[in-house]
């Protein structure tokens, strides 16, 4: 725990569009909760993004999910932007089961943890494809 109060064990929190991927990866990882997980309170199942946003940015946390849309979300952009959000997003045409998604994470894993290091605050977003990952321009909302 930090001085306050944050649980700095924590790293990744995966947004309720992948509620199945995050619920697996928080049983193979400390590290990771999701919407309703008990290392998190404040996000319980159901909030919405600009309510958990500020939440996970407060944290530290590196968002992980699937969002079609996040480009064209001009609060979710302007939340980004703010909240000097990162995140990893899932990407492609069509969606993957939890065991897929979860594979597709794994083998790009050692990528993950390069952007991770390299880019350090944010804002910034990758996409998460099936070859490789590459950064996401989020516009200004």
């Amino acid at each position: 725990m930090s001085r306050d109060g944050r649980d700095t064990t924590l790293r990744f929190f995966v947004d309720e569009t992948s509620m199945g991927l995050g619920k697996a990866m928080a049983l193979l990882w400390r590290d990771v909760v999701h919407p309703g997980h008990r290392r998190l309170p404040q996000v319980p199942t159901g909030t919405l993004d600009p309510d958990w946003m500020p939440e996970i940015a407060k944290m530290g946390l590196i968002v992980i999910g699937r969002d079609k849309r996040i480009r064209s979300k001009p609060a979710e952009l302007a939340a980004y932007h703010a909240l000097g959000l990162q995140a990893f997003w899932i990407s492609g045409k069509k969606d993957l089961s939890n065991w897929d998604n979860l594979a597709r994470l794994v083998r790009h894993w050692d990528a993950i943890e390069d952007v991770i290091a390299d880019r350090g605050a944010g804002p910034w977003a990758y996409a998460v494809n099936d070859a490789e990952i590459t950064e996401i321009r989020l516009r200004d909302a």
